[in-house]
Order: C-alpha cells, then sequence, then structure tokens
C-alpha cells in the first residue's frame, strides 16, 4: 500500500521547468534511493512532499496516518541547549508523562481522600510511557549521539558551540528519535566519517518505518536501498533494486530505447520510400495506396520518442610531465599533537611508484593534519618524511582554500598559465562544463561542486606525479565522481588520498594505512579488503612487543580482577533474576479480583513493584559496565 504517492509532478521556476510527469509510489517499509546529477530537483522534490514547495501540476499525497521527518525541520540553529538536552527535547511527550507521575506518586501519599482516581491516572499513564518505550529514551538517545560520532564530553556542549558539520549530526539524531514514520533524508552521510556511516546503515537496518533519501554515496545506496528513483532530463525512472542493480538495469533500458529507435528510424525511412515509390507511379490506386502509408507514417512518427542524449560530464585526463623512481614516499616516527590532544605518534609508512594509497581513520584522527604535513603547511612535532627522486607534488584540498576570493573563472586559470591563449583557457575550462559566460563568474559565487570541478582543472594541468587528495568526492554528483575515478584510474603515477567514500576507494585502492594516536596499521588490497582485514585483526590477540617491567605482577593483577568480576557479575545476574521473579509475582497479585478491589494493597503493591523495577535497572547498568571491563581485561591477558 503506498503511504506516498507522486502523481505527475511538474514544478518550474521562472518559466524553467524543473521536473514534469514525475510519478511513483513508496509503499511501507520501502528505503528509496532518490538520485540524480545535482540540479535535477532531488532536494525541491522533498519540499513538495513536506509542502513546502508548491508544485505547478500534480502532487505528492501522504497517507493522513503517516508522520514525515525530514532533517531540515529538526534543526537546532539558535538553540542555547546542551547537545544532550537538544537531542533529549525529541522526547518531550515522554518527559511530560514522567513529571506527571512524578507528580501523582507525591499525591498518593499525601492525599486520602482521592487515591482511587489518582492510582488509576498512575496506572494509565505508566501503561502509556511504556507503550511509547519511555523506560529506554534515555538509552537511546545517548547511542544514538555516540554512534554519530559525540563523545560523552560532547553532550555538555550547548548547541550555539557547536560547528556546522556537529549541528548537522545533531539534527540527524533527533530526526532518527523523532518516531516518525517516514524519514526524509537528504545527503545525510555528507559530515560523517566511515564509522558513523556505518552506524547510521546498521541503525537503518533496524528501522521498521520508510526512508527516501538523497545521497552521493553510493556505498551507502547500496547498503540501504530496495529501492531506487532517478531524476534526469526533466523526468523520472524507477525501479526495484539498489543503486548497482538500477545500473544494470537502466542500461538495459537505454539500450532497448535506442534499438526501439533505431528501428522506429529504419521503418519511418522505409515508409517514406514506398510513398515516393507510389506517387511516382501517378496512378488512382498508387495515389490510395500512398495515403494509406503516409496514414501508417504519421502513426510511427508519433511513436517516435528520441532517446535522451548523454548528460553533459567533465572530461579530465591527469598527465605526468614526469616519471618518479620507484620509491615515492617513506614516512618514519611522525608525530603530531595539538596542545595535549594526540593526533599520532610513531607514524610509518611507505609509498611505492604507481600505488594508490588511502588513509583511514575517525573524524580528528589527523588525516588532513597528515597530508598538510606532507604538503610542508604545517610541521610534525617528531619524525621525519621523504620523498624519493623527482616527485612532483599536486595537492587537492578539502576546504577548497586554493582558490583565491574575488577572481573570476578564467582568471583563476589563466594567471597560474600565463602562456595560454584564451581560446586554450576556455578549452579547458569547457572540459570541466564551465561554458559561455560562465567563465566570468565569480569564484565567490561558485558552488562546492563547481569549485571542486575549479580544484580539479588545476590539479589536471599542473602536470603532477604524486597526487595528494583530501577528500576529492565531497562536493561531487555522482557522475562527476564517476568521471573522476576513470581519470584516476588510467593516471599514470602514485596516489595518496584521504576518503570516507568507500565505493571511490574500492575502485582505486592497492593499499590502506588506518590512522589511530599509536600509528598506522597496514592493510593491502580495497575497502572491502581492509574491513574483513579490520575485522579479524579486531578479535586476533594483539601482539607485545616489548617485555614490560612487572608484567607478571601486572598480569596476576588482571587476573584476579577478572576473577573477581566473574563473580561478581554471577551475583549480579542472580538478584536480577530473583528480582524478577518478585516482580512477576506481585504484578499477578495485582491482576487478581481480591487486590485489585482493594485501593491500600494496589498502592502498597505498585509501590514495591516500583522500588524492584528501580532496583533491576540499577543492576543491569552494573552488568553491563561489568561486562564491558571484563571483556577489556580478557584482550588485554
Amino acid at each position: 500500500m503506498a503511504i506516498v504517492s507522486i502523481q505527475n509532478l511538474k514544478v518550474e521556476f521562472g518559466g524553467k521547468v524543473l521536473f514534469e510527469d514525475v510519478s511513483f509510489d513508496v509503499n511501507a517499509g520501502d528505503f528509496v534511493g532518490l538520485i540524480g546529477a545535482n540540479g535535477t530537483g532531488k532536494t525541491t522534490l522533498f519540499k513538495v512532499i513536506t509542502g513546502e514547495v508548491e508544485p505547478s501540476e500534480g502532487g505528492a499525497f501522504v497517507s493522513k496516518t503517516t508522520k514525515i521527518g525530514y532533517l531540515e525541520q529538526h534543526a537546532c540553529h539558535g538553540s542555547v541547549r546542551t547537545v544532550y538536552d537538544e537531542a533529549l527535547s525529541v522526547f518531550e511527550p515522554l518527559m511530560k508523562i514522567e513529571s506527571q507521575l512524578e507528580y501523582i506518586a507525591a499525591a498518593i501519599d499525601k492525599n486520602e481522600n482521592n487515591r482511587d482516581a489518582l492510582i488509576e491516572e498512575q496506572l494509565r499513564l505508566n501503561e502509556l510511557f511504556q507503550e511509547q518505550e519511555g523506560l529506554t529514551y534515555r538509552s537511546r538517545t545517548r547511542s544514538a549521539l555516540i554512534g554519530l560520532g559525540f563523545s560523552e564530553n560532547d553532550f555538555t556542549l550547548t548547541c550555539d558551540k557547536l560547528s556546522g558539520g556537529q549541528r548537522s549530526k545533531l539534527s540527524m539524531c533527533k530526526l532518527l528519535l523523532s518516531g516518525s514514520d517516514v524519514l526524509l533524508l537528504d545527503e545525510p552521510t555528507n559530515h560523517l566519517d566511515i564509522a558513523g556511516t556505518e552506524w547510521l546503515e546498521n541503525y537503518l537496518s533496524t528501522f521498521k518505518g520508510t526512508v527516501i533519501v538523497i545521497s552521493h554515496d553510493r556505498y551507502f545506496l547500496d547498503r540501504v536501498t530496495n529501492k531506487t528513483v532517478e531524476l534526469s532530463h526533466g523526468r523520472c525512472h524507477s525501479s526495484k533494486g539498489n543503486y548497482s542493480a538500477y545500473l544494470k538495469l537502466k542500461e538495459e533500458r537505454l539500450e532497448t530505447e535506442r534499438r526501439h529507435y533505431e528501428n522506429l528510424c529504419e521503418e519511418i525511412k522505409r515508409i517514406e520510400g514506398i510513398i515516393e515509390q507510389q506517387r511516382s507511379f501517378a496512378r488512382e490506386r498508387n495515389f490510395i495506396t500512398a495515403e494509406s502509408k503516409r496514414k501508417m507514417l504519421e502513426r510511427k512518427k508519433a511513436e517516435l520518442v528520441v532517446p535522451d542524449p548523454p548528460l553533459s560530464q567533465m572530461r579530465m585526463k591527469f598527465i605526468p610531465v614526469s616519471e618518479t623512481g620507484n620509491d615515492v614516499l617513506r614516512v618514519t616516527g611522525l608525530t603530531k599533537a595539538f596542545g595535549s590532544k594526540k593526533l599520532f605518534s610513531n607514524a610509518d609508512m611507505q609509498v611505492f611508484k604507481n600505488e594508490r594509497v588511502f588513509v583511514l581513520g575517525t573524524n580528528g584522527c589527523g588525516k588532513t593534519t597528515l597530508l598538510r604535513i606532507l604538503t610542508r603547511q604545517q610541521s610534525a612535532d617528531d619524525g621525519s618524511f621523504l620523498f624519493g627522486a623527482n616527485v612532483k607534488i599536486g595537492y587537492f584540498d578539502q576546504s577548497l582554500e586554493g582558490l583565491r576570493g574575488g577572481k573570476t573563472v578564467i582568471d583563476e586559470i589563466w594567471d597560474e598559465h600565463r602562456t595560454f591563449t584564451e581560446t586554450t583557457v576556455r578549452k579547458y575550462l569547457a572540459l570541466f562544463l564551465f561554458r559561455g559566460d560562465d567563465v566570468f563568474k565569480s569564484v565567490d559565487t561558485l558552488s562546492g561542486g563547481e569549485k571542486a570541478k575549479l580544484c580539479l582543472l588545476k590539479l589536471m594541468l599542473s602536470g603532477a606525479n604524486v597526487l595528494l587528495l583530501d577528500e576529492p568526492t565531497n562536493h561531487l554528483d555522482i557522475p562527476s565522481r564517476e568521471v573522476l575515478e576513470a581519470a584516476l584510474d588510467d593516471f599514470d603515477g602514485t596516489i595518496i588520498a584521504v576518503s570516507h567514500d568507500r565505493y571511490f576507494i574500492n575502485k582505486l585502492s592497492t593499499k590502506i594505512y588506518r590512522m589511530s594516536p599509536d600509528g598506522f596499521t597496514k592493510f593491502d588490497g580495497d575497502y572491502n579488503d581492509y574491513a574483513q582485514f579490520a575485522l579479524a585483526q579486531a578479535k586476533e590477540k594483539p601482539q607485545k612487543t616489548e617485555v614490560k617491567v612487572n608484567s607478571y605482577k601486572l598480569r596476576k593483577e588482571r587476573e584476579s580482577e577478572i576473577n573477581r568480576l566473574k563473580g561478581k557479575i554471577k551475583r549480579t545476574e542472580a538478584e536480577i533474576d530473583r528480582l524478577d521473579g518478585e516482580i512477576s509475582e506481585l504484578n499477578g497479585q495485582l491482576s487478581t479480583p481480591e487486590v485489585s478491589a482493594d485501593y491500600e494493597k494496589v498502592l502498597q503493591l505498585t509501590k514495591e513493584i516500583d522500588e524492584l523495577t528501580e532496583n533491576q535497572l540499577i543492576l543491569m547498568d552494573e552488568w553491563e559496565t561489568m561486562n564491558s571491563r571484563l571483556n577489556e581485561l580478557t584482550e588485554e591477558v
């Protein structure tokens, strides 16, 4: 059953049609990937669904029982609450019930005349509170915040102190906790590292509602979606399946359309030949035949649909001006910290000619700092690095700071290549879709995607044989990412890249270094290989490379603590079971007619159940903490 139905939708701005005749249904449980090049109207379609944009024709029809959650509706700009309180604000109705229950409990203790009514209201609210998962809303909030990259220390930060990326992640957290039936997610992975994206994927895998997601993250789309809708050339196409499945079906559809068009063109040409021949005979029955064929020709021409031309895409080719030696880069013992925050230490890395090396790690671990050290924009605290012979570096900065404010697009290129003619500069800019008057745009007015393309053009013209790339796909749509991947795959040089785009990594990677505060860990292969090796390594017992002072004593102390914890965990589990039995017994008494008719007995039993439940929750928290500590100690011994 469709819970969101898009019917014959048309949207135009200033007389220009953005899209038209867009129709598709979203059923309960669908996870829809909404894809298309930048500027095709994906976000506008979301705003039609939420009612923020009025369509020119058609409409978006949402089931009356459906609650839509859209990322922008939960923005926290201007809030001065803490991160934790802002996230909890999603559950204000539950917090209100909590306050009412506390008030009623106090009133029952003081009020002797109205206890029956108070107890009845208390039971009603308790049932409602549990039905709405009130017992777990705080733990769910904490889990969502940590999953999206917030630390416990961040919980007390006020929202006005957060970066734009942190505010986006907090908004995402509120959306996921909002209880909406349909989530509209517009580029949800933009500010997430790989760990955060994987957490989001796991969260959505257990989400029982419906999701429509706009994303250029193809790996994410493959993991999450089961239906794909593409906006292209002002229309839409949809099919079951994730992004990769849709690509195969799209290729088959386009080939079928092309063949049908060619066959129809040949048929039209054949009929036109018959008409011309019949008319040349200049006889009455030939004129009748020609007229019949003319009507057939009109029908065939009415069926003729010209296939959509390929979308305009960037064209690029990275050609190094010279070759490097076999040894491209050696990093030894590199260390960097900012104040008391250690980013990495004793980092070692070796890169050889024609390798495609990717550096991975959580946000804030120092990946960008590493590239800036290698390009000598920053200095290391300790250690060294050495590039090999004949290395010419080209650097793509994810902040796009290489562009100079106040310049036009054409001057941005021409000032660095004064020997180029205007025709040459325009030719190169056209390869990156800057055509006509676009070349006279101010760099300051360009979109993020346009700035990224201009930086890639500068990188291409540098002739570098070693490319240092910091999140090069961040601002690019899927078609542009695919062009970049093809160009880098064809590059006869060496690549050292930082990226959270797992699809991009899989396409290019030959080696991966994982960053941590204690150094780098090397993995050969692509992202899928890395994920398997990382999982296996996490299960392995870590090897000790140094003999520690008093290591025997330390091991004995840990073994002793393990034994104490095991005993305490066992006793805690027994106590939890005992309390569970008591709670069940008291609930059984409450359901008997003789007790339910005695309000004083009901009050007494309810109070006992609340106390036992509270004690049980405390024990369960202790049990979880002890098990976590036990796992840590077991790995260390």
